[in-house]
């Protein structure tokens, strides 16, 4: 089987040769700088400094020397920013900053610093509904976005891959997070719903435009979207089951109906971290295909729970192996066990990507990394 073939495979929940792996088709699946250039040294490749392709997450463009190695099945694009142009990055005496297209500022700590934190968010001011009609929003269709675009697509289709192409933004919670400020849209879900629906509404409405125009020009050569939002926390949703059922889901079958008339082919796939299990129902119900990055050590995420469950609808991209203690802080042979673990509920009947739960984060280990792939070659097969 070709790589689009394993992938396209499991996605229709029918068994391939082998579990497909995916490493880096999209924001949400990919590797830390730090962590990739250990990954190099590991597997004997030439040291080489890492284009960061992700500035907030400060991840890094898995070169194609690295896919061979370890086998990779997927590779994706997002668009870039109007000006197609890495934000300006300032510094004071210790920190690093940038503000992005939507007006978000964020800063890195210069000493032991690995991400790009928010700082300053634009519209802490806005007041009314009428605020946000008035506010001077990106522009999702600008001509530069697409540049390159059907090129990479074609080529990936050309090798015999999987392309993702990814969205605009995050989903309506995060861009009311950062855009209000988290006490401020939590406060505005809670007393002030016309101006949280307003914002909810523009970011649909912007997600709307793009995806019509973007799967208008390589719709043909896409396989998979990449949409998400993070709804979850450890323990529970980060809003009621309620409200999400009122103002969220709504909103998200409009999205993922648009798409889906623009492009019926493709397979939606839909990232949210945390302790969802309670409306993935509702996400099923709104069109979501694939579910990403199953974070399985979060309360109600069993694995064979949510494979027994859900997984006649939805694959599983993601979820192999859990990235906030066994990945960074066991041993190798911990990691082969979870690993096992989680091929074995998963896998049976296709619907399952292999991926860690969200990016390899810096504190990564390369050994580990080696005997998650390892593990996955030995014990993946069907």
């Amino acid at each position: 089987m070709t790589s689009r073939e394993r992938l396209l495979t499991t996605l229709r929940h029918q068994e391939p040769d082998r579990v497909p792996y995916d490493l880096s088709s999209s924001p949400v699946t990919g590797i830390h700088h730090i962590a990739y250039r250990r990954l190099r040294k590991a597997l004997g490749l030439p040291d080489r400094e890492p284009f960061i392709w992700h500035l907030m997450q400060q991840l890094a463009w898995v070169d194609e020397d690295v896919h061979d190695a370890l086998q990779t099945d997927a590779r994706g694009l997002r668009p870039d920013g109007p000006s197609s142009e890495t934000p300006e990055i300032t510094e004071d005496a210790y920190f690093f900053y940038y503000t992005d297209e939507w007006g978000i500022t964020r800063r890195r700590q210069k000493q032991d610093g690995y991400y790009f934190d928010i700082c300053a968010s634009p519209m802490v001011n806005v007041e009314s509904p009428a605020d946000v009609q008035r506010w001077p929003f990106p522009d999702p269709i600008h001509e530069s976005r697409f540049i390159g675009l059907r090129d990479r697509a074609e080529r990936t289709r050309a090798a015999g891959q999987l392309f993702v192409l990814g969205g605009i933004s995050a989903g309506m919670l995060e861009m009311g997070l950062w855009l209000r400020g988290f006490e401020n849209f939590f406060c505005d879900l809670g007393g002030n719903r016309p101006l949280a629906e307003a914002l909810c509404d523009k970011i649909i409405e912007l997600k709307m435009r793009y995806w019509e125009k973007a799967l208008a020009l390589v719709g043909d050569v896409v396989d998979v979207v990449q949409e998400g939002d993070d709804y979850g926390g450890q323990h529970d949703l980060l809003v009621s089951p309620q409200l999400w059922r009122e103002l969220f889901k709504p909103r998200l079958c409009q999205l993922i109906g648009h798409i889906k008339q623009c492009a019926p082919h493709v397979f939606v796939f839909f990232h949210s971290c945390g302790s969802i299990y309670e409306i993935l129902p509702g996400l099923i119900e709104a069109g979501v295909d694939i579910l990403n990055p199953v974070q399985v050590a979060c309360a109600n995420m069993r694995s064979d729970r949510l494979k027994r469950e859900f997984g006649d609808s939805l694959t599983f991209w993601g979820g192999g192996v859990d990235t906030q203690r066994i990945l960074p802080c066991g041993t190798p042979q911990q990691v082969r066990d979870e690993v096992k673990r989680r091929v074995a509920d998963f896998a049976p009947g296709g619907g399952f990507v292999f991926n860690t739960v969200h990016n390899i984060q810096a504190d990564v280990p390369p050994e580990n990394i080696l005997a998650m792939r390892e593990t996955l070659q030995e014990f993946g097969s069907y």
